[in-house]
């Protein structure tokens, strides 16, 4: 992405062809992209937020402060069903927020195998903790594949949570054209590598861009992968309304 001038593909390329990526295949931005998991069946020791409900009317007891636990989410189950199950302070809307980086922008779809965290229930006469009603699995951070498709979906993971638009094959199809899919990749020949500011990465962005549009959340190294798709997505998002707008040097 050019400050001044434009990106071009670099006039002979190296890059490396070996990061094969799962499922629709990869090349990747030299912009670090976050990766979505596929939900995993739940675990067979976790209940069901209907199950939870019929636990907790079964064994009425004085509430108990219980530390933060999580959820395992079952085919069937709603943010609305699991915190009323659990009677969860805030109700849906706060099991959403907490979990918003994990569920994605849309709180209406929610994949079974999907680990929710989940508050101390609101303090009621009645009611069971919710540590005798569940048991508790740790939750842990989406695990992303260190390829291009891992970059990709890591990217458009933090995207979302910053309201940048960009879909999978429009990051894909342009980091191809730009780098081939190779991290290192840079632009020694064209206007900006001659005014001193070459394009680099997967995305082919030069360092005034990559200052002006970095993520925050993001590395500041221009050559990280997902720092990179992040911002060039970013700056496309600001020039053409998204990256999958840009179909030429950009």
């Amino acid at each position: 992405m050019p400050a001044k001038g434009k990106h071009r593909r670099p006039k002979s390329s190296s890059f490396s062809r070996g990061l094969a990526v799962a499922g629709t295949g990869g090349a990747v931005l030299a912009i670090p992209v976050i990766g979505a998991t596929t939900a995993t069946a739940a675990p067979a020791s976790v209940h069901s937020a209907t199950a939870v409900k019929a636990t907790l009317a079964a064994k009425p007891v004085t509430a108990v402060k219980a530390s933060p636990t999580s959820y395992s989410v079952v085919a069937g189950d709603s943010l609305a069903k699991i915190a009323d199950a659990l009677n969860v302070s805030g109700g849906w809307k706060q099991l959403y927020q907490d979990n918003q980086s994990v569920i994605g922008g849309n709180p209406a779809v929610i994949q079974p195998g999907l680990k929710l965290a989940v508050g101390a229930p609101a303090s009621a006469a009645g009611t069971t903790s919710l540590t005798t009603a569940t048991t508790a699995i740790t939750v842990s951070a989406p695990k992303y594949a260190n390829n291009l498709d891992g970059w990709i979906k890591q990217s458009l993971d933090i995207m979302a949570q910053h309201g940048i638009p960009g879909s999978y094959d429009g990051i894909y199809r342009n980091i191809m054209r730009e780098s081939s899919g190779n991290p290192l990749a840079i632009n020694n020949w064209d206007i900006n590598a001659i005014n001193g500011v070459p394009s680099k990465g997967l995305l082919q962005v030069i360092q005034p861009t990559f200052a002006a549009f970095h993520v925050p959340g993001t590395s500041m190294d221009l050559y990280d992968p997902v720092a990179n798709i992040t911002a060039a997505c970013n700056y496309a998002a600001n020039r053409y309304g998204s990256i999958d707008n840009v179909f030429g040097a950009y």
